[in-house]
């Protein structure tokens, strides 16, 4: 696909720029495609014929303050490189907008399959899926025992008064991309702010842990998180909440393009045996657990809403956007429902 094909990015400034910044790095010229757009940063592999990279800038259009920050990927996953959470090595980073028209950063492409749907889940066995779900659960819980500190992170957020933050954050970003009604959303946002618990301990958070962001090698084994864009330091078990919804809170919904092929109706084992595990492995407290879903759920229908605002303003790049809007009433209300138990 040549640069005039290729929405959001120009090959040729990419070209260019590599050259400049890391001579002797690209071969010959470079081809590129879109692997993934639309409802996060936008996700290319470019390649000269004979190496292969994966360009990560923002979605086109409508973007939300913050929510995109390809500065906070690239420093998350520079930093992680060599602990025991697995990350693509990080080539470069380019803040200047006048080179592709947006910021955006290089780095490693790493083979292997991103499991995004039930046809490729369905090809694990049931004992891999389980081996599969207990690797993602073990990563997620070294990740929460990494010491910012002993990282570089350790300004890379600000843990005291998070939760209250975050709730404020989503609502902003609720505000800003208000297109209609949604019932119950408000209440939802109200009756979070009013219970927020105590956080016992404060970690590095990666802020969208799912299956289908991590790049699983043909061992089966795990070899790279992705989509860092919304990482910071704070409570862990906001993480946790978020990898609970995306298990089973989408389950039954129809024309769900967010999360599909997981949790136990294919074969995977149960969110609670996971959140088990979690706490084996970390030793935390998961007794304040159902708030962290409920904020989870919130989240969620806060991103989706913002996905359907770019969707009806012809801002999205891929396919299957036109179902989103319609999961945001039913994620709320189960967010509600999640709070009764609060």
């Amino acid at each position: 696909m040549n640069a005039e094909q290729l929405p959001g990015l120009d090959l040729g400034r990419l070209r260019a720029h590599l050259d400049a910044e890391l001579p002797g790095l690209v071969g010959g010229p470079l081809r590129g495609e879109l692997v993934q757009g639309g409802r996060s940063n936008l996700t290319y592999v470019v390649t000269d014929g004979a190496q292969r990279w994966v360009v990560r800038r923002p979605p086109l259009g409508h973007v939300l303050a913050t929510a995109h920050d390809m500065g906070r990927e690239h420093r998350v996953m520079s930093a992680l490189a060599g602990t025991r959470v697995p990350v693509p090595r990080t080539l470069l980073l380019c803040r200047d907008e006048d080179v592709i028209g947006a910021p955006f950063y290089v780095m490693e492409h790493v083979p292997g399959t991103v499991y995004r749907s039930p046809e490729l889940t369905a090809r694990l066995s049931e004992a891999e899926r389980h081996d599969l779900a207990h690797q993602l659960v073990d990563v997620l819980a070294d990740l929460h025992g990494t010491d910012p500190e002993s990282v570089g992170l350790g300004d890379f957020g600000h843990p005291e008064g998070f939760l209250e933050r975050q709730i404020r954050r989503w609502s902003k970003q609720l505000a800003a991309s208000r297109s209609r009604d949604i019932e119950g959303i408000d209440e939802l946002a109200g009756r979070l702010a009013e219970t927020i618990p105590g956080t016992p301990r404060a970690g590095i958070v990666h802020g969208d842990y799912r299956l289908d962001n991590v790049i699983v090698g043909e061992d089966l084994r795990i070899r790279a998180v992705l989509d860092w864009e919304m990482a910071t330091l704070g409570d862990p078990l906001t993480d946790l909440g978020l990898l609970a919804v995306y298990w089973e809170g989408f389950g039954g919904v129809e024309h769900n393009p967010i999360t599909k092929g997981v949790g136990p109706d294919y074969g995977f084992p149960t969110a609670k045996r996971l959140l088990d595990r979690y706490a084996a492995r970390s030793g935390a407290d998961l007794s304040d657990l159902d708030w962290y879903v409920a904020f989870g759920y919130f989240k969620i229908a806060v991103i989706l809403e913002g996905i359907h605002y770019r969707f009806i303003h012809d801002q999205t790049v891929g396919a299957g956007f036109e179902h989103v809007g319609a999961l945001v009433a039913p994620l709320v209300a189960q967010g509600l429902a999640t709070l009764e138990e609060v």
